[in-house]
């Protein structure tokens, strides 16, 4: 049943205003500045309601941090050059990173360290696990100074609001979030419409009725302008989430709290909102704006290719017994394919004269 403030207000706003669409009412539920989930928790950790892959093993950070010292060498160690984060969670991912990029001569001084981050419970978080590293924060991607740019998102892009169309018996129509007879908030479907049916990519379009098509505005404008980007200056973005090459053709919208699955419109502001990343879509817009896509490559063989049970054999040597059975486990759960070395994926966007990057193809 819907409760609390945020549901009320949800309710009011579309008594009044008529159904929301699926992906305002995911903005609402996680960044409205009074009840957002965003706006008021801290969400990662044992204690939060879920955990990412840099709480998992630090080795995922190194290697991305040593990926990304990688491109500076190639690029021709431009100093300065713009290393930014979107959605740096807790700041581990960063710590480990600058960890490792330390080795890289030349590397630490010439990075300038931006996060992206909207939520003020998160920026306090890393301030305190980035204590003593110079960084500036970023309310958007569009307050990144100019200048080369090395851009990593993980867990980013599922977070960002998603619309689901769904196949109607001539055409496809919204997918909405209404208000029952009883007031609590519940899914309904707009009208069938020919410009709905335009959206869809015509591939896609003649399939059977109750298929749904979920598109992200937000993910393809953020490829597209990352790609504008790295056509004029160089550098590489690199995304790795759990998502998919072909739509799977029903939602995949989901809540999580407290580590388990929630209902998605019984409690809004009290649980995570995702949805999987469709990486055909941003691919096709980086493209378009130009750039080089490598990938999306499962992150497991991402991670064997970057060298992560190497670097695994060398942290077992010195760890402590009571630290080995971690150690290995960490790792197992990022590369098994039966756990996240398959659902997530690995996707890069680079300056179209670049090189594959590490771990791609060529690149490894």
């Amino acid at each position: 049943m819907s409760t609390g403030g945020l549901a009320a207000r949800l309710a009011r706003h579309i008594r009044a205003h008529g159904p929301m669409t699926v992906a305002a009412y995911m903005a609402m539920a996680l960044h409205d500045p009074d009840s957002g989930y965003y706006a008021r928790r801290q969400p990662l950790g044992a204690s939060g309601d879920f955990i990412t892959a840099p709480e998992i093993s630090q080795i995922f950070g190194e290697l991305i941090g040593l990926w990304c010292a990688d491109l500076w060498q190639r690029m021709g160690r431009p100093d300065p050059v713009v290393v930014a984060e979107l959605g740096p969670g807790r700041g581990v991912l960063m710590a480990d990173f600058l960890r490792a990029a330390s080795g890289v001569a030349g590397f630490r001084q010439a990075l300038r360290l931006n996060l992206v981050e909207a939520s003020a419970v998160l920026r306090a978080e890393q301030q305190r696990q980035l204590a003593g590293i110079q960084a500036v924060w970023r309310d958007d991607i569009g307050g990144l100074p100019d200048g080369p740019l090395l851009l990593v998102a993980n867990e980013f892009l599922d977070a960002l609001p998603i619309r689901q169309l769904v196949r109607g018996r001539t055409d496809w129509a919204e997918r909405l979030v209404a208000v029952d007879a009883e007031g609590r908030l519940c899914f309904a479907e707009g009208p069938e419409s020919p410009l709905l049916s335009l959206i869809v990519p015509a591939e896609r379009r003649d399939v059977a009725p109750g298929t749904i098509f979920e598109l992200c505005s937000a993910a393809a404008t953020l490829a597209a302008d990352l790609a504008r980007r790295l056509c004029e200056r160089n550098g590489a973005a690199l995304f790795i989430d759990y998502g998919y090459a072909a739509p799977p053709g029903k939602s995949t919208l989901a809540a999580i709290g407290g580590h388990r699955a929630a209902a998605i419109l019984d409690a809004p502001g009290t649980a995570d909102l995702s949805a999987h990343v469709d990486f055909a879509a941003i691919a096709v817009a980086a493209r378009a704006g130009g750039a080089a896509v490598y990938g999306p490559m499962p992150q497991g063989e991402f991670l064997k290719a970057l060298g992560a049970e190497r670097r695994l054999e060398m942290l077992l040597r010195r760890a402590a017994p009571d630290q080995r059975g971690i150690l290995e486990s960490g790792l197992k759960r990022l590369i098994d394919p039966a756990e996240m070395g398959t659902l997530f994926k690995v996707l890069a966007i680079a300056s179209p004269e670049m090189a594959a990057p590490a771990g791609f193809a060529d690149g490894i």
